[in-house]
């Protein structure tokens, strides 16, 4: 079970079986329960209007503001969010000048429950989170109630990439494990290629002798590197007229652990996958606290992560 389980990301949290009614929003409020709903709209002054049965539910602007980010993106931070689903808790309820039912709601209260719970966990703690944006320099995930967290390409798989949308789609739900904290700035920063095997978990899905789907991430003089799983490569003879992102067949020739290489011959070029495969994780819970990639028996300088705490 993920770390996160009491906050999970925006979209993702267990909703209480009821329907939003007067009554309903009341006992929400005394519990303290945080809901969630789909802001409708965002008036001039950025407050977010949601429909919660027979209820208007305000989200003031001052309690939809993430604290931690500033500026510019502040403003968009707000408007974008219509049309998606918000976390909230229910401060007040009254009736507007015609008498029909309003709840004042805040975003701020369970975010900073969220905030306050994540910088507890020790690195290496498996959390379920959510893809909010991409960026050439890796993926910004929700982590809890709408808390974002980085995660930079180079630890989104062992297969290099050229753009997190090589791995991702923003809205996809996927496990991640904090790599850092930052407790000052209240940053975290987080990893996803240990949850994705070992070199050897990977590598038992393939035998020597059959063909099967890979893409192409890089072209060198001497051949190309073909991505079989997200966290296993491997070496294909040159061939011209190859590009990186190219879908291609492969025939495994060899697979050699102590050298932890895959020997690879291109059958040809394939269109791409409609239905690529969902990501295989191996590890779904937990807190690690050192990860090995390469085999038992690889000749070379291990491959791996270790999880420290950070200094006080």
């Amino acid at each position: 079970m993920p770390e996160n389980i009491l906050f999970p990301p925006e979209g993702l949290t267990p909703q209480p079986a009821f329907s939003f009614s007067v009554s309903s929003l009341r006992d929400a409020m005394e519990r303290g329960d945080v809901l969630e709903a789909v802001a409708q709209r965002c008036d001039p002054q950025q407050n977010l209007h949601f429909t919660l049965g027979p209820v208007t539910g305000i989200l003031p602007r001052a309690e939809a503001l993430s604290p931690w980010i500033s500026g510019a993106e502040r403003e968009i931070s707000v408007i974008s969010k219509v049309g998606k689903q918000i976390c909230f808790t229910v401060t007040s309820l009254e009736s507007d000048e015609k008498g029909a039912p309003v709840a004042r709601l805040s975003r701020k209260i369970p975010q900073e429950q969220a905030l306050d719970a994540l910088l507890k966990l020790p690195p290496g703690a498996v959390v379920a989170a959510r893809v909010t944006h991409l960026a050439p320099f890796g993926a910004f995930l929700d982590v809890g109630r709408g808390v974002v967290a980085m995660l930079p390409i180079e630890q989104i798989s062992v297969a290099r990439i050229s753009h997190p949308k090589d791995r991702f789609q923003v809205g996809q739900k996927i496990l991640a494990a904090v790599l850092s904290i930052d407790q000052k700035k209240h940053r975290l920063t987080m990893t996803h290629k240990e949850l994705l095997g070992t070199w050897m978990e990977n590598a038992s899905w393939f035998t020597p002798g059959e063909t099967v789907r890979g893409i192409v991430r890089s072209v060198k003089e001497y051949g190309s590197f073909v991505e079989l799983t997200p966290n296993l490569s491997g070496l294909a003879d040159a061939r011209e007229g190859l590009s990186p992102g190219d879908h291609v067949s492969v025939y495994v020739k060899s697979i050699r652990p102590e050298r932890m290489k895959i020997k690879l011959q291109i059958i040809e070029r394939l269109p791409p996958d409609p239905t690529p495969p969902p990501l295989r994780y191996q590890i779904t819970d937990g807190v690690l606290e050192h990860w090995v990639y390469s085999p038992p028996n690889y000749t070379g300088a291990p491959v791996e992560t270790v999880f420290k705490a950070a200094l006080p």
